[in-house]
């Protein structure tokens, strides 16, 4: 169907980084385009192609790199290369997930910051956040197993947080409400002993 009708344009603010290449996206130097073929949100980079999209009369548009292979029919060898563990698209774990939302993370003396975060179903001991629901690369997961789980917030921290820690490392969540917070600690007090979650049902 790519080009013979008009794609479902992904908003900008679903995304934090270029939809191919995977580099962030900056008010500068990386504006955000979209595909007219796909309606990936890319970079400059990745949007520099050309080719003549059926739903708009054959006019010449502006199309990514994957997407102009396709048109033109021809297939690229090096996209077949095996994806790293961060290379795995926001949306194709979150919609095959045990939990997915946003919660707020803090990492050591860093400021709060929004972040997507998803525990997919064929991970299910490994927690991955992203920028934002359609990022195509994960910032970074955190695999569970062995994690010890403390949900008594300090006066400091948000009224709905938890924090993982094991050894030196930890890592401070806060939910929206105690209803979001209770479900992912559901969920994070089995993986934290290897066991799997059934899916949380909505």
């Amino acid at each position: 169907e790519l080009g013979k009708r008009a794609p479902r344009w992904i908003r900008d603010n679903e995304v934090t980084m270029c939809m191919k290449c995977k580099e962030p996206f900056n008010a500068l130097t990386r504006r955000r385009h979209h595909c007219r073929a796909c309606g990936h949100v890319v970079c400059w980079k990745c949007s520099d192609y050309k080719a003549h999209l059926e739903y708009d009369g054959n006019k010449l548009n502006k199309v990514c790199k994957d997407c102009y292979h396709v048109i033109i029919g021809c297939t690229d060898s090096e996209e077949k290369k095996k994806k790293g563990i961060l290379e795995i698209e926001s949306a194709e774990v979150s919609g095959n997930s045990v939990i997915c939302s946003f919660l707020q993370y803090m990492e050591k003396s860093k400021p709060w910051q929004k972040a997507w975060c998803v525990i997919p179903k064929q991970e299910a001991l490994v927690l991955y956040m992203y920028g934002a629901p359609q990022d195509v690369k994960a910032l970074a997961t955190i695999p569970l197993l062995g994690y010890a789980v403390d949900d008594t917030p300090r006066s400091a921290d948000l009224p709905h947080s938890f924090k993982l820690t094991q050894s030196k490392s930890v890592h401070s969540f806060a939910a929206d409400n105690e209803e979001l917070k209770q479900k992912w600690l559901k969920v994070i007090h089995l993986a934290v002993k290897g066991e799997t979650p059934e899916c949380q049902n909505e």
